[in-house]
């Protein structure tokens, strides 16, 4: 049995599986992952985790990650109850679990109009996840809808945390300490507007014609820069559909990659590594990853 194991009601335990189906872009990696119901199991579960000396990897909807080191690595799965009632009325502010999905949302924002919630249209996310990273469109950024949020220490508290723009910045929070966890958000609007589900619609369509939705894919997986699109710089480089037959650089946008056969996590790693030198060996500019590689 795995060290960090625990029987209880509101914890299941995957021990040796293959994690692909817990990321979009299903690359192959064997490891351990666990999926909590409840606050009071969660405290159980990474107080045992820490005690035996293993780390703890959020996992949410899996898109912007790729589970590559698993050793020494429990991998955690949110599964909070929610009645989806809740998002049937209009109200000033919403109070949600950071497991509920941005697509729920969405839907949410199109049935009241809610002004703002546009920003994060089309992205496969929870909403823990997203804030976590800061997620955004070209529409703007979650972050300038989050009034607070509810965390849980390393230590096993509960803390409720206000937030301002200065604890967002690009693709990243500025508030989240080291092992901190996310469990619910107050997220505001601004207003409602009867024009919000055909910019939405308009919106996902443009996704659509421009990015490759229908394949296994991480989303975007470098970071702007202020005079470099990501996309565009290895476009111009002739990149587009370098790799191989299972893991290539997308031709419809080149910021993106596409898992089609049987990739592992050690492809992706060695893939993006040649793209940023490539970048820098040609350009001189030093591109960060969007996606995480944990």
């Amino acid at each position: 049995m795995h060290p960090c194991r625990l029987d209880h009601l509101d914890i299941t335990w995957f021990e040796n599986i293959n994690l692909e189906k817990y990321t979009t872009i299903k690359l192959g990696q064997v490891g351990n992952l666990v999926e909590v119901r409840s606050i009071e199991a969660l405290k159980l579960q990474i107080q045992k985790v820490y005690e035996v000396g293993y780390k703890i990897r959020l996992v949410g909807w899996g898109a912007n990650q790729v589970l590559h080191k698993t050793e020494n690595i429990v991998f955690l799965k949110l599964d909070f109850p929610f009645d989806k009632k809740y998002l049937a009325e209009y109200r000033e502010l919403y109070e949600l679990p950071a497991s509920v999905g941005l697509n729920q949302l969405t839907a949410t924002a199109i049935r009241h109009g809610l002004r703002g919630w546009e920003v994060f249209t089309g992205i496969p996310a929870s909403l823990g996840g997203a804030i976590c990273m800061n997620a955004g469109t070209s529409l703007g950024e979650i972050g300038e809808l989050v009034e607070s949020v509810e965390i849980l220490t390393k230590n096993g508290e509960v803390e409720r945390r206000k937030l301002f723009s200065k604890d967002f910045s690009y693709r990243k929070n500025n508030f989240l300490k080291t092992d901190e966890i996310i469990l619910s958000a107050s997220l505001r609007h601004q207003g409602q507007d009867p024009a919000l589900a055909k910019k939405i619609k308009d919106y996902l369509q443009y996704r659509k014609n421009t990015q490759p939705l229908g394949t296994k894919n991480c989303g975007s997986v470098f970071k702007n820069l202020d005079n470099f699109k990501a996309g565009q710089t290895i476009d111009s480089l002739g990149l587009k559909g370098i790799g191989s037959k299972e893991l290539k650089v997308s031709l419809k946008h080149a910021n993106f990659i596409e898992n089609s056969g049987n990739a592992t996590s050690a492809d992706f790693v060695e893939l993006t590594d040649f793209i940023k030198e490539e970048i820098e060996r040609c350009t001189g500019q030093k591109f960060e990853l969007e996606v995480k590689i944990y």
